[in-house]
């Protein structure tokens, strides 16, 4: 977690990666002219009418780019804002490749523009300087036909959510552990925590307002055990956090503590980022796949794409352990009690829109149940017999009276299939 905040920090400024480059252009500009002094390669050496008309024609050419290239963000951005989700813009402006590609334009135009100016004070005759912004805006104009490209596939739906979904099951892998390479909290191992509930906690608040992006855990444990105390979080990941709110519950010397210390192990920020908040990755997809639900879009096949996405997510999240809440120090001493979240939780949280906008469609309703049956298939009995149950809640949503023969057919060859994966085929009933 050491690179919390130098990723923070590039999510949250735009404009930084393109100043960088910025800045090192009219550095090596500067270095590029002192080479005029130095260095004379007969066969490279253009005259000074030749170097201002070139200087110029590549300043406004690269200029030019730049215009398009911001143009063009502002077409995606668009496009995400009215058919997507205003949540995935975040997406493609912190994508390291375009702030990258725009950083080469601004800083080729730069370069070209001081090495014009530097040209006008110099008394030669002779300049080698213009041949390296000849091969800069070489460079330039690759990088623009890989920002076509790049923003073609961007604006893909299927791309983004495929984005998404690979980041979100990132941040899973991230913050929960494995089921089976983990033992489930026994009461008895962490007594502590019904001691605690004996004495008054001091309460620890923010010092500022935003969302919560990270709680570094593992530092929580660290910190609470130097102080010899217990220490249980009283927000979520994801929630909007008030200046003043308070962040966790201490038990312990109160003069040896120090709040700043712990303050600086919850990462708080004006966005919400998929880092360690899954919620945020299921969140959009939920509205990429409602949007494409709604009647101005219409799109079902962009919808059974967001649901097949989220089925992938949720069957990543089955596998991990979500229950457990106790956090120990290396000498089993009870130190951290976080917050924590049921299977259950995740699930209804990814369908209950879903169901309720497309359960009058019935290839929605069908990648529903393909979608929980192929969760059920990779994960234990435990999550079958929960993903059984929360079947019989899409199911009783589904206004059997109202279908036709074919469709009740397929639906009911649906279900059959669940009830398999699922070990249930005994409690099967056909619509």
């Amino acid at each position: 977690m050491k690179a919390i905040k130098p990723i923070l920090f590039l999510r949250n400024h735009f404009w930084f990666i393109p100043a960088l480059y910025g800045t090192v252009s009219v550095m090596l500009a500067i270095m590029t002219a002192f080479l005029d002094q130095f260095l004379h390669v007969p066969l490279f050496l253009i005259n000074k009418s030749l170097a201002q008309s070139l200087l110029s024609t590549i300043a406004s050419s690269l200029l030019t780019m730049t215009t398009i290239s911001f143009s063009t963000i502002m077409v995606v951005l668009t496009t995400y804002l009215s058919q997507f989700s205003p949540r995935t813009m975040q997406d493609f402006l912190t994508d390291v490749y375009t702030q990258r590609i725009l950083g080469i334009f601004i800083g080729g135009f730069l370069y070209s523009l001081i090495l014009l100016l530097l040209l006008q004070n110099d008394q030669g005759d002779y300049f080698i300087s213009p041949i390296f912004a000849v091969l800069y805006a070489m460079i330039c104009v690759g990088f623009f036909v890989f920002f076509i490209h790049h923003v073609g596939k961007w604006i893909q739906v299927s791309n983004l959510m495929h984005h998404i979904t690979a980041k979100t099951i990132h941040a899973v892998h991230q913050y929960y552990e494995d089921e089976q390479l983990t033992n489930r909290d026994e009461p008895w191992k962490d007594w502590e925590s019904e001691e605690i509930k004996l004495t008054d906690p001091l309460y620890i608040q923010a010092n500022h307002s935003g969302y919560l992006l990270v709680i570094e855990i593992e530092g929580l444990i660290a910190q609470a055990r130097a102080d010899d105390s217990i220490v249980k979080v009283e927000v979520s990941l994801g929630d909007y956090i008030e200046k003043g709110m308070s962040l966790l519950s201490y038990w312990g010397d109160r003069d040896k503590m120090d709040p700043k210390q712990y303050r600086k192990l919850f990462h708080l920020a004006d966005e919400r980022a998929t880092i360690q908040d899954i919620d945020f990755g299921l969140t959009k997809l939920v509205e990429i796949t409602l949007r494409a639900l709604s009647p101005g879009i219409n799109d079902p096949n962009t919808a059974i794409n967001g649901i097949k996405a989220l089925a992938r997510i949720l069957s990543t999240l089955a596998s991990k352990n979500l229950h457990r809440s106790y956090y120990n120090d290396d000498y089993k001493s009870l130190r951290v009690i976080n917050k924590q979240r049921s299977f259950s939780d995740y699930l209804y949280r990814c369908y209950y829109q879903i169901k309720h906008y497309g359960i009058e469609d019935i290839s929605v309703v069908a990648a529903m149940i393909d979608s929980l049956a192929l969760i059920a298939s990779q994960n234990n009995q435990e999550i079958k017999q929960l993903i059984w149950d929360f079947s019989q809640y899409i199911q009783r949503a589904i206004h059997s009276e109202t279908l036709l023969d074919l469709d009740r057919s397929f639906i009911n060859s649906k279900l059959k299939k669940l009830a398999i994966q699922t070990n249930q085929f005994n409690h099967f009933k056909p619509l």
